[in-house]
């Protein structure tokens, strides 16, 4: 069987990889030299804690158990079971963390709630204030920006994957064939488009309008710490944005504290992975609505500097880089992503939203087991 994968992103490359492994050909067609979207602009987390019960957390954890036999198989992938901690302060705060706890999924999460002390024994970085910690013992990390192209090495040495960089596909030709503005056709037993973000063009031309928006974020990545971050750190507005928190206490929190000004005006909430390198990335915004800004702004990175700073105990180090990225999220927020087929023999799969580097390894096993491969 000979499957050509459109887009060299996370979900493009994982589909590639559930094709070699299945013993198949690949054909891999990616429209600039690497991929440069949403798939290196991330946190490289493999975010369990925060999903929505049933599909969502069923799809992150089985994702978190390819992640990490790849990762054994890939070393270059970076992939770290660090797990995350995230500070609460006050009562209010408390309580969300102690519902979340109280979720029937909670031990498949590995949620534990720890003291100020047991949270500083699992990362001693923490020295700043506060109450307890929500840990999730399931999340874990990769490198972003050097994940895709490990993958990529691990599959040219398979012998039955191509890479064709700086091709853009421009038209789906019959069944089964993609031509690319090369002139060049590529025919196969299945095509799979996975192309991020970029849902004009030929998407459009073939899906019409998908339920699927474009979402806007901007991040930051520092020197090194000097001293190990062990896990991924969150902030309590994460608690606002993840599903896996809506409760009563949830609600009470967000009648009875109101969120830092500038943290709502741009849709905030801290998530901070150390680099192996030393640095921290840190994040992040959301931005819904068109068009966007094309500048970075510096509001949401003093409010995260300021807190970083709170809950590290001390200043940050120098910030590095700045950068914004697009990603491609389902408009219905509870789908895990758009899987649709466009053409007889050729599906289009896109949407996975902030869930991209979670969950691709999952979505893509089960557009395998869809297809028949």
């Amino acid at each position: 069987m000979k499957v050509i994968v459109v887009g060299a992103g996370v979900v493009g490359t994982m589909h590639a990889w559930q094709a070699v492994e299945r013993g198949h050909e690949v054909v891999h067609i990616e429209r600039e030299a690497e991929a440069r979207g949403a798939s290196l602009r991330n946190f490289g987390q493999i975010w369990v804690s925060g999903r929505a019960g049933g599909e969502e957390l069923d799809t992150a954890l089985r994702a978190r158990e390819l992640w990490e036999g790849i990762g054994a198989r890939v070393p270059g992938l970076g992939f770290r079971a660090i797990g995350s901690l995230t500070p609460v302060r006050g009562e209010l705060e408390l309580a969300v963390a102690e519902a979340a706890l109280a979720r029937d999924d909670a031990a498949a999460r590995g949620y534990k709630l720890l003291t100020p002390d047991e949270a500083r024994a699992v990362n001693p970085a923490l020295r700043g204030e506060f109450d307890a910690a929500l840990f999730c013992e399931r999340d874990a990390a990769v490198e972003p920006r050097v994940a895709q192209l490990a993958l990529r090495e691990a599959l040219l040495a398979s012998g039955r994957y191509t890479f064709l960089p700086n091709r853009e596909v421009r038209e789906v030709v019959g069944e089964n064939a993609v031509r690319d503005d090369h002139g060049d056709v590529h025919t196969g037993d299945a095509v799979v488009l996975c192309t991020g973000a970029w849902l004009s063009g030929l998407v459009r031309e073939i899906a019409g309008e998908v339920p699927v928006r474009r979402v806007r974020l901007q991040m930051m990545q520092t020197d090194p710490l000097g001293e190990p971050l062990t896990t991924s750190v969150a902030d309590a507005d994460s608690f606002r944005y993840y599903p896996a928190y809506a409760s009563e206490a949830l609600d009470a929190l967000n009648a009875g504290q109101a969120q830092d000004p500038t943290a709502a005006a741009h849709k905030m909430q801290l998530l901070m992975v150390q680099r192996l390198d030393g640095g921290l990335t840190i994040g992040d915004t959301h931005e819904y609505e068109h068009p966007f800004a094309f500048d970075t702004v510096e509001d949401p990175y003093e409010h995260l500097t300021r807190v970083v700073e709170s809950l590290l105990g001390r200043p940050l180090p120098r910030v590095r880089r700045r950068w914004a990225g697009v990603y491609a999220q389902c408009t219905d927020t509870t789908r895990v992503v758009h899987r649709q087929q466009v053409r007889d023999g050729v599906w289009l799969v896109t949407g996975p939203g902030g869930r991209g580097m979670t969950c691709s390894p999952a979505i893509a096993e089960t557009t395998a087991n869809e297809l028949g491969w």
